[in-house]
């Protein structure tokens, strides 16, 4: 069974998520590829932490694929998102989207990551040369007073 979105605590093989979304509809295929990277805004970043809330994690992400494939006719999605430690320049999220036409690929495709920054629980704990953070912009979550996400605050 093609398990379309997925969270992953091992190395996402990139071209594995967009053999997900190949028809034969599909005039274009855009992959986004997040990593991680060494400088944020002037800090050093060493390396990063991962974790989500995973059963929710995968609903949010089923509910932008069906967002998309609403909003774009003929489109397929596969996004898959890495937990865990992630070190520099390892690939966190790829994101792959087939359309029958380039410009709703590329439109279907920054939709996607722009969602999951906005509503999928998955949190990141930037470690830095001078301390360590826990970060996440997601609009539906709560955190500990020592920063880390609360996952029971999290509601449809």
């Amino acid at each position: 069974m093609v398990r379309y979105y997925e969270i992953s605590q091992d190395p996402i093989n990139i071209q594995e998520v967009i053999d997900k979304v190949v028809q034969r509809e599909a005039g274009a295929i855009t992959t986004f590829i997040g990593t991680v990277r060494e400088l944020t805004y002037g800090k050093k970043t060493l390396y990063l932490i991962y974790e989500a809330y995973e059963a929710m994690a995968v609903k949010k992400l089923e509910q932008i694929g069906r967002e998309i494939e609403e909003k774009w006719q003929g489109s397929k999605v596969a996004i898959t998102h890495r937990v865990g430690k992630l070190d520099i320049t390892d690939v966190a999220v790829v994101i792959a989207v087939s359309t029958p036409h380039r410009p709703d690929a590329y439109e279907a495709n920054r939709y996607a990551i722009e969602r999951i920054k906005e509503i999928v629980p998955i949190w990141k704990k930037e470690h830095w040369e001078d301390g360590e953070e826990w970060v996440g912009n997601q609009k539906e979550t709560v955190a500990y007073p020592t920063g880390k996400p609360e996952e029971a605050d999290l509601h449809e």
